[in-house]
């Protein structure tokens, strides 16, 4: 899969927007030459295991403009990255505790020219603040994650749907969301046809508030 993939998902790039996708494979096949953060499988097909795995939340959400998001154990940088470029006008922070990874991260944001990342080397729990969503891709099981992220979810909506988690995750669900009866899960098949996707899942967990 190439760059173009995308493109035919997203046809209302803009030609920095295009550019910024071209120059990913460029940028991290030189970085994780360095400094391994990303399987050689994985980079070989870094286009459908990483990048459009990560916009499988921007079919689900549009950020608004002013948006704060949080991406947390971002690794090498996703999802974070790429929504980041689908929507410039949104500002998202990405952490991860692994200086190496960020470091990478880092390096990736400089070549693309992102101004709108700002990423942190340490805990979520260690990060202030408060943001619109937190964007996350497996890095532990929900209720886990959800304990790590507490009290860094806005109270106040100002996209049609309330702030809270967007989650991506493969496999069976179903233990780990039984005590979150609001969560809603879709499939990734749902807005994208290739085969990688079959098992992938995008969790949206609301934040619920007491009063």
């Amino acid at each position: 899969m190439t760059a173009e993939t995308i493109f035919e998902y997203f046809p209302n790039l803009s030609i920095n927007q295009k550019e910024q996708f071209e120059r990913l494979e460029e940028l991290y096949k030189d970085w994780n030459q360095k400094i391994n953060v990303v399987s050689r499988k994985d980079i070989d097909e870094l286009y459908l295991r990483h990048v459009l795995h990560s916009l499988g939340i921007a079919k689900f959400i549009t950020f608004n403009e002013g948006s704060k998001i949080l991406d947390v154990g971002t690794g090498g940088g996703f999802p974070g990255i790429p929504l980041a470029i689908l929507f410039p006008e949104a500002h998202f922070t990405l952490v991860d505790s692994i200086g190496k990874k960020i470091k990478v991260v880092d390096e990736v944001v400089e070549g693309l020219q992102l101004a709108n990342v700002k990423t942190i080397n340490a805990r979520v729990e260690e990060i202030p603040g408060q943001f619109d969503f937190i964007v996350s891709r497996a890095v532990a099981a929900m209720p886990t994650f959800v304990h790590w992220v507490k009290g860094k979810i806005k109270k106040e909506s100002t996209h049609s749907i309330r702030n809270g988690i967007l989650y991506l995750k493969g496999g069976d669900l179903l233990e780990e969301l039984k005590d979150y009866k609001t969560a809603e899960v879709y499939k990734l098949t749902d807005y994208f046809k290739e085969d990688f996707f079959e098992t992938k899942k995008m969790v949206y967990l609301p934040l619920k508030f007491k009063g």
